[in-house]
């Protein structure tokens, strides 16, 4: 039998000083910036978008920061991390850590676009329909940093060989021992007999009760130096589903070559279509892909069924798409007209 993956990528690829770091994370988001400034040049160049290519870095330095950076982080921690805001406000600012929701980050790309668009008397549409066949690969990028990140992991998978092991879901696993303070207190025995500083950092008072996700990160950031500390919190993991992978490969990749071949093979599409189908299509993979996806935040409960909240956003998505489908095949005004 062939040995699950213990997920061990070191988020920070080097450090110059202790406040000064190289992440995976934020390398990530440069080379989708890159790559989206490359691929809107080349479609202006081509005339395929509103916008010549000249113009593109100026467009997409602005809707990376006021629309992927504001919307994401905002969005992320309206709907997943307010408490921890409220907690303490400062991690607004501590992008490099990730929180960054893919829902906000539309929508805050949605109002740039609009704002950009009658600044500049563009098709707003349009303008949209170019950031719309990029955008994807910046998604890809993001779920790739996820996973180097070892965060927003699946849910468990006992049943197949891609199952990984993430440490930073010990927590969520120990939940899930039939006899979960008989669980926890094991791995405290383990872990002070390796590491009596490390187990020392938690006040031996909290084993009478549920730990916090803050204990366990402590346990899961000294995995990532020590073989021994893996070594012991490895049997208490589960095995999930490399759900960012998953994520990467539809909601990213996939997406990009659907909405890329279609901007090529029919540049005479109206304005909005390739906005309309973005939308439509990333909610589809989104919805599709949150059945793999371990849900950070109780279900939404819909006319008796129940949504993880990504998917339940994912369906407004879709009335949105095809709001902006309809609106393009109604006014039909295309590249050629603008």
């Amino acid at each position: 039998m062939i040995a699950t993956y213990v997920h061990n990528i070191d988020p920070i690829i080097f450090s110059v000083t202790d406040a000064i770091k190289l992440r995976w994370y934020g390398l990530a988001y440069l080379l989708a910036f890159v790559v989206g400034y490359l691929l809107l040049k080349r479609l202006g160049d081509r005339k395929l978008w509103v916008l010549p290519g000249e113009k593109a870095a100026d467009f997409i330095t602005m809707a990376a920061v006021f629309g992927v950076f504001l919307g994401g982080r905002i969005g992320n921690i309206l709907v997943y991390q307010w408490d921890e805001f409220v907690a303490d406000p400062v991690m607004l600012f501590k992008v490099w850590e990730g929180g960054m929701a893919s829902h906000g980050g539309i929508l805050g790309l949605m109002i740039f676009t609009f704002v950009y668009s009658r600044m500049k008397k563009l098709s707003w549409t349009g303008l949209g329909d170019g950031l719309c066949v990029v955008a994807p690969l910046g998604i890809m990028f993001g779920r790739l940093a996820n996973f180097i990140n070892g965060e927003l992991y699946g849910r468990i998978d006992r049943a197949h060989a891609w199952a990984m092991k993430f440490p930073d879901a010990l927590g969520d696993d120990l939940k899930s021992k039939e006899d979960t303070l008989a669980a926890q207190q094991s791995l405290f025995q383990d872990i002070n007999a390796i590491d009596p500083e490390l187990a020392s950092t938690i006040n031996p008072a909290l084993y009478t009760s549920n730990l916090t996700e803050r204990h366990y990160g402590h346990f899961s950031e000294a995995s990532l130096n020590s073989e021994q500390i893996r070594d012991a919190i490895t049997p208490y993991l589960e095995p999930r589903y490399p759900s960012q992978l998953f994520q990467a490969a539809g909601e990213g990749l996939s997406l990009f070559l659907i909405l890329y071949i279609i901007r090529i093979k029919f540049p005479r599409l109206p304005h909005g279509i390739l906005t309309g189908l973005f939308f439509v299509f990333y909610a589809i993979f989104r919805i599709t892909m949150e059945n793999f996806r371990e849900p950070e935040i109780a279900d939404v409960n819909l006319l008796g069924s129940n949504f993880t909240m990504g998917q339940f956003l994912s369906l407004f998505m879709i009335i949105i798409g095809v709001g902006f489908i309809i609106w393009g095949a109604v006014r039909k005004k295309g590249l050629a007209d603008a």
